[in-house]
């Protein structure tokens, strides 16, 4: 029996997704868990795996469209199933007839991009009916930009194979000219649905969640000896995020109202620990989640790290991968920042932001000496988490960074 492929819902508030791309072509073999699609939501750019072994068939949406939720876009059918199993996908879609009718055209005269005739069909037809033009090429990540932008990709110079654009290109073909003499600066007044989500979120956040900021400076000697030993026995790249979420992990577990959020009336604490990241992508901000933090050792955190983060800077992250964070960590050391403070992240209670090590003078046994440290910020909802549960979350926090091996396997 065919499988559907449906567009999916990512997000709570989520009516509509954008196809950018399918990566599979209609007749082509997939494989149960392989990308088959790329979707845009008010987030970011999602991979979407099939959900059965089979044949793409009956594909009735185009890059470019945007599809109700739950709407079935095409089949993944058996080798041995024929047409007559994908006929119902295959027909005109209800509102391209409902759109041929008002115009007088009759539907089966129009061409599809796909199997299936949609509204953008018939209004293509309608506007042009002899006259199809050819695609510029062009990678999805290039068209998105483009459309964004408002830029007519025929007008890009394309450096990729055989012409095509690139996201690059785009990007250049946006950067303002600057004329002899000229001195005024130009503002860029277009954003990415990204950003514009990001600063919805965001301002959302400081205007409704009553925030409060707590410090703490750690000695980070033994961190810095944990991460040279962990990384002499690991091919991964180990990085002090990776354990941080580690020790991160291990405190929540300890002081679990940090780990909650405010429900309107109540406390909600979470019987899991899911830890998101603060990452910076082309566009914005976006919060990768690793899953159930505290259950992993510092290998499994580094590969997860290293999946998530990868897919996220290549616009490629897959359904679940922002879901369900308990609390964030949004590190700036590797920027030379000493310290700063983050707006948490709703629905979170607490956010943790994360400063450099660097070498500085303290006072140890009366004597000075000189020690990496490091600054640790904590953002609270004062909602959820108080003044006291807030310090002794952080005393815990940097206990395990002035002593990680007490907690580590």
């Amino acid at each position: 029996m065919p499988t559907q492929v449906i567009m999916p819902a990512l997000g709570m508030s989520q009516d509509t997704g954008r196809l950018v791309a399918w990566l599979k072509n209609e007749g082509d073999t997939v494989q149960q868990g392989e990308p088959i699609m790329e979707i845009e939501t008010d987030k970011t750019t999602v991979e979407v795996e099939a959900a059965a072994a089979g044949i793409l068939s009956g594909v009735s949406a185009h890059p470019g469209e945007d599809v109700p939720v739950g709407q079935v876009i095409a089949l993944i059918v058996g080798p041995t199933e024929n047409a007559v199993e994908t006929a119902a996908v295959k027909a005109p879609t209800p509102i391209a007839k409902r759109v041929a009718a008002e115009h007088g055209v009759n539907v089966e005269q129009v061409p599809a991009q796909g199997k299936r005739v949609t509204k953008a069909d018939v209004e293509a037809y309608v506007k042009e009916p002899a006259v199809t033009p050819a695609l510029t090429p062009a990678s999805p990540k290039a068209r998105r930009l483009a459309a964004e932008r408002n830029i007519n990709l025929e007008q890009v110079n394309g450096t990729g194979p055989d012409h095509a654009v690139l996201a690059a290109d785009v990007l250049q073909h946006t950067q303002p000219q600057s004329e002899p003499g000229a001195s005024e600066p130009v503002l860029q007044s277009q954003t990415s649905p990204l950003w514009q989500r990001m600063a919805q979120r965001l301002t959302e956040s400081w205007q409704t969640i009553p925030h409060f900021y707590l410090k703490r400076e750690v000695n980070a000697e033994h961190l810095v000896r944990w991460k040279q030993n962990v990384q002499n026995r690991s091919q991964l790249k180990i990085t002090y995020t990776d354990l941080l979420v580690k020790l991160t992990a291990a405190a929540l577990s300890k002081h679990p109202q940090v780990n909650g959020q405010w429900t309107g009336d109540a406390v909600r604490v979470h019987p899991y620990i899911h830890i998101g990241l603060a990452v910076a992508v082309e566009g914005g901000l976006l919060v990768p989640v690793i899953h159930d933090a505290d259950k992993l050792g510092i290998l499994a955190i580094a590969e997860r790290r290293t999946e998530i983060v990868t897919r996220a800077q290549q616009g490629k992250l897959r359904p679940g991968d922002l879901e369900s964070g308990t609390f964030t960590i949004s590190n700036l050391g590797m920027y030379a920042v000493d310290e700063f403070s983050a707006i948490v992240n709703p629905p979170q209670a607490a956010i943790l932001a994360v400063g450099r090590i660097a070498d500085r003078v303290i006072a140890l046994q009366g004597e000075a000496v000189i020690k990496p440290m490091l600054t640790l910020s904590l953002s609270c909802d004062h909602r959820v988490v108080d003044g006291a549960r807030g310090a002794q979350f952080l005393s815990t926090l940097a206990q395990y960074i002035e002593d990680p091996l007490s907690i580590t396997d």
